[in-house]
């Protein structure tokens, strides 16, 4: 049940600065939440949802090895490296709210442009102005 509970608040957080909410499941009690993962594939890949919150978010984020702001850090490092921008979006926020300032997002999108190449951190910079405001908007709320 705790580990449930953690997966749920990591997925909302998630959820505050990712990509449109699709429809929830037609089989889902009203009461239940969806986490963000059930929200964007369960209907067609119940599998890989049910994967990313029990595995990856209950169960990787959560090891002690390393902080979750030092995985923000690792995870927007290899979201630039492989140019992926709407999963970037939503983790740039939850690296902010993991602790990771603008300054140390901006300073790791430009160290990647020299080790996975300058486009992907244009791209990047454009995605983490958008995520600065929506995380800014979302705390001035």
């Amino acid at each position: 049940m705790k580990r449930m509970m953690k997966s749920a608040l990591i997925a909302t957080g998630i959820m505050m600065l990712a990509t449109p909410v699709l429809p929830a499941f037609a089989d889902t009690p009203a009461d239940k939440e969806q986490s963000r993962a059930q929200q964007l594939m369960g209907d067609i890949a119940p599998k890989l949802a049910e994967l990313t919150d029990d595995v990856l978010y209950a169960d990787v984020w959560e090891r002690e090895g390393l902080s979750k702001r030092d995985r923000s850090l690792i995870t927007v490092s290899a979201l630039v490296a492989m140019n992926r921008p709407a999963q970037l979006r939503s983790h740039i926020g939850l690296a902010l709210r993991n602790g990771v300032t603008k300054e140390e997002v901006v300073e790791t999108i430009t160290q990647m442009a020299f080790y996975a190449g300058w486009p992907n951190s244009v791209t990047a910079v454009s995605i983490a102005r958008e995520a600065f405001e929506a995380f800014d908007t979302q705390q001035a709320q």
